[in-house]
């Protein structure tokens, strides 16, 4: 039996990272070139963040927005190819500025490049972000 993690074990570990909030632990399992891609990101937030160390910056201040407390769901499916994996999942949690509850489903596509995170492709309701930050952004 192989020590080897599959690409469904190493998205599930960069969960646990985020969970943790451990955003240098999660851009860790990136390569050095990741391509992160929201599109649906409101306006004044990127679409796409090129760089493990620019997907960094963005994320590192996100616990200290959004206190994620639980992942109520996580459903991840391996493709016919190796490489891809994709994820739906939630989150729960609330907004620390605010207090405001924040739940919010994702539905995202990582492909990964000799086990790490090469792209990134998350889907969410830039809608409901904006209403539990009471409008304003990450």
């Amino acid at each position: 039996m192989s020590d080897e993690l599959t690409n469904v074990q190493r998205l599930q570990r960069g969960l646990e990272l985020f969970l943790s909030k451990d955003m240098k632990g999660w851009t860790d399992l990136c390569a050095e070139d990741v391509v992160a891609e929201f599109p649906f990101a409101p306006e004044g937030s990127p679409s796409v963040i090129e760089g493990r160390a620019a997907l960094y910056e963005y994320l590192r201040g996100y616990p200290e927005t959004i206190d994620v407390r639980e992942l109520p769901t996580t459903t991840m499916y391996a493709t016919g190819d190796p490489d891809l994996v994709v994820m739906e999942w939630s989150v729960a949690g609330t907004v620390v500025r605010t207090g405001n509850p924040y739940a919010m489903r994702y539905a995202t596509f990582v492909t990964f490049r000799d086990g790490e995170i090469a792209t990134y492709r998350e889907y969410w309701n830039p809608q409901v972000f904006l209403a539990a930050l009471d409008g304003q952004g990450f």
